[in-house]
């Protein structure tokens, strides 16, 4: 059964890949994921504010919330609390590839496009194999538009695609009043992928203390259906390769996203709570299902429940909504 895969330039034995995130960041548990399987992984993200914390004394913004990131507990942790800082991080590029025998992605996770301008470059020259640019932006300043909130974000990741000689990717949030033109405009500047997408840790409310408090909850499948409908819609409508992150937990789960148009499918979470065993676990349940349904190659599973192939478009859509509301009865 073949299960190759092709992403940002680099031929996979399958699309199951560990996602950013504390498992992919260090060599021991890098090596256990690479023997359970993994065909690659992705490096828990370096966060701009790391940078910039290491080119000034110290920065203003650390605790205004326009600037919250995915990969953040809601609000942005105070300096000294950064794990790796931006040496560490590219040394940890350079190890990483020294330990491993699969290609390693490495990320940075950033929205202003001089914050942090040359470090795509040497994480490149690190060794990475390619990029991916975790993107996020609270956008809470009245006075910005949502249109100058995209132009921002896209000057970022253009700032980074020139820089850089190897493949890049965009990790999106949902939060785009239209994501299709969003999409298309990274096209245009050149990356290769977008990721979809991003999780935004909510903070929860103190009452006693009368503070914000961080939250981090882990994913679980709930939060597939929002992912699995943008795959589907941007299917076909995008020469970008497609890979799905969030709510991956079961070899199900990964049939979905290649159903409804992944290129490759992430998974973190079920990797916290599993083990990096779980990888095998989940490929494992793919290659049985594929075999049980006469699969044999992904390139017949793929995107056949996209918006362009599936047998009812219109529930992809709006026809949803309704479906769902009419259907629920009390009791």
């Amino acid at each position: 059964m073949n299960l190759q895969t092709n992403y940002l330039g680099l031929e996979l034995a399958h699309p199951i890949i560990p996602g950013a995130g504390p498992l992919t960041g260090e060599v021991p548990q890098a090596r256990q994921l690479e023997d359970s399987g993994a065909p690659c992984l992705i490096m828990n993200s370096l966060f701009e504010e790391q940078i910039v914390r290491e080119q000034r004394a110290a920065f203003a913004a650390i605790d205004e919330a326009e600037d919250s990131f995915a990969e953040a507990l809601s609000y942005l942790p105070e300096p000294e609390d950064y794990r790796l800082g931006p040496d560490d991080y590219l040394s940890r590029v350079t190890h990483l590839k020294a330990a491993v025998d699969i290609p390693v992605i490495a990320s940075v996770n950033g929205i202003s496009p001089d914050g942090w301008r040359e470090y795509p470059k040497l994480i490149a020259a690190a060794g990475a194999d390619a990029l991916e640019i975790n993107l996020y932006h609270l956008a809470s300043d009245p006075q910005m538009s949502a249109g100058e909130v995209e132009e921002r974000l896209l000057a970022s990741v253009r700032t980074a695609h020139d820089e850089v000689d190897i493949p890049v990717s965009v990790k999106l949030p949902p939060f785009f009043t239209s994501i299709p033109h969003f999409v298309s405009q990274l096209e245009a500047i050149g990356v290769q992928a977008v990721v979809l997408f991003n999780r935004f840790y909510q903070p929860d409310i103190d009452i006693e203390e009368l503070r914000a408090e961080p939250t981090l909850r882990l994913s679980d499948a709930s939060e597939l259906n929002l992912r699995l409908r943008w795959l589907a819609i941007l299917h076909g409508r995008t020469n970008l390769e497609m890979s799905l992150s969030g709510g991956v937990h079961s070899a199900t789960d990964v049939i979905k996203g290649l159903m409804a148009g992944a290129t490759t499918v992430q998974t973190v979470s079920g990797l916290l709570q599993h083990g990096p065993h779980h990888l095998r676990e989940l490929l494992d349940g793919v290659r049985e299902w594929l075999s049980e349904h006469e699969y044999s190659d992904l390139a017949q599973l793929r995107g056949c429940m996209s918006h362009q192939n599936a047998p009812d478009p219109e529930a992809i859509e709006r026809g949803n909504y309704a479906m769902v509301l009419n259907s629920w009865t009390a009791g």
